[in-house]
């Protein structure tokens, strides 16, 4: 599987879900492609937010992501790509090319109940309660994909 993780900026949600679900992959010994980009540019060329960065340490995770944003071939390219929010949904679904073959979806729809679906843009939170709240709920949503599609 090829799956992309989208975010407005590509700097706190998707490289966060990008590299917990590298790590669920790796675990399960899956050969599968992940990557994250954004749907503006703010963020092309930069690493990830410095908060985003320290709670995935904490979680003894790295990531080495840059930057990017989402270009009409990814839609060619990726099995599914998920937004974070309604908004996230509604801006791809806006620029998908109509010859698409990605699944365009929330990622928290693998929340199975166990947390919200929407992954709230922790970035303009003061502290790292957010990206804490993030991490949770991507966590949970990954581990029940990748369950899903390993049975």
């Amino acid at each position: 599987l090829k799956i992309l993780f989208v975010c407005i900026g590509n700097s706190c949600r998707s490289p966060m879900a990008e590299t917990i679900m590298q790590d669920v992959v790796k675990k399960n010994d899956l050969n599968w492609k992940i990557d994250s980009a954004g749907i503006a540019d703010w963020n092309v060329g930069y690493e990830p937010e410095p908060r985003c960065q320290q709670i995935l340490s904490e979680h003894h995770l790295i990531t080495n992501h840059i930057g990017r944003q989402i270009n009409e071939s990814d839609f060619m390219e990726f099995d599914y790509i998920f937004g974070m929010d309604h908004s996230n949904i509604r801006d791809l679904l806006s620029i998908a090319p109509s010859q698409s073959k990605a699944n365009i979806e929330l990622l928290g729809n693998y929340s199975n109940g166990e947390c919200d679906k929407i992954i709230i843009d922790p970035y303009f939170d003061n502290g790292d309660h957010g990206f804490r709240r993030a991490y949770n709920q991507i966590e949970i949503c990954c581990n029940n994909f990748c369950k899903m599609h390993t049975q």
